[in-house]
């Protein structure tokens, strides 16, 4: 069967115009979330903590509040996006239409990704009233962008086909998302722990995401970038394997 855009484009502009119909909790909800984070840190923490590697406190946790909102809408609008199809049953006529798996995947998983990059450089031009912002490497700013909206997105896509209610739904971004968020460098290096917490928290995933992101801004650090790319991409492949297998069993799509 030849590739079908306009089954992804269909997809992909129901799931967009739907944003749009939730634009206050889309956008709005994330943008005063990022405003209050400066307020409430840049205030506490900033005039304790000056600088951190050469860089002001409210300008270092920039990347890690963009990735911080990156994350949990990537995995959010990813899960809810094939999650009430399932739960309104019309998946069944997704599946039964001459479309491949590949083709729902990018739909799905494609307007999930843009929604939390157009949201992510929303809430960088929000830092920007705050803090004073330097790029370095743009290009890799973007790249890291792309693929993290995209890695977390087809998380989430995944989150939405094995959650069999709204509880479950919101399960995993609360209870390990935002933990591993808010634990993985985001307000501060992790060079700031002691050597024993610094190995620990090398297992977090997470680490390597807003250190390759941070890198991008300020070419600074706390992992090397070239191990960062590698580790994100290496997640977006096991997500893509899983996705894979859901398709080729019909875990929870077919029942």
């Amino acid at each position: 069967m030849s590739f079908n855009i306009q089954s992804v484009k269909a997809i992909y502009i129901f799931e967009m115009r739907r944003a749009w119909r939730t634009v206050l909790q889309s956008v709005v909800s994330p943008v005063i979330s990022t405003a209050l984070y400066f307020i409430v840190f840049g205030a506490a923490i900033g005039g304790r903590i000056q600088e951190v590697n050469g860089v002001s406190y409210g300008a270092f946790i920039v990347p890690g509040l963009v990735m911080l909102s990156l994350l949990t809408q990537s995995v959010s609008n990813a899960s809810f996006g094939i999650f009430f199809p399932r739960f309104s049953k019309t998946i069944y006529e997704i599946l039964s239409a001459p479309i491949s798996a590949l083709e729902i995947v990018l739909g799905y998983v494609g307007a999930a990704a843009t929604k939390s990059i157009c949201l992510g450089l929303i809430i960088l031009a929000t830092a920007s009233l705050f803090v004073p912002l330097q790029i370095d490497h743009p290009v890799w700013m973007l790249a890291f962008l792309v693929l993290t909206a995209i890695t977390f997105s087809l998380l989430g896509f995944i989150i939405g086909i094995w959650a069999d209610g709204f509880e479950k739904l919101q399960l995993v971004p609360l209870l390990i998302i935002t933990p591993l968020t808010f634990l993985g460098g985001t307000f501060y290096s992790i060079d700031m722990l002691p050597p024993a917490w610094q190995t620990v928290t090398l297992f977090n995933p997470v680490v390597y995401l807003v250190s390759g992101f941070r890198w991008s801004f300020y070419s600074a650090s706390d992992v090397g970038v070239g191990i960062s790319l590698a580790m994100t991409l290496v997640f977006m492949v096991v997500c893509l394997a899983i996705v894979h297998l859901i398709f080729k069993t019909g875990y929870r799509l077919k029942s």
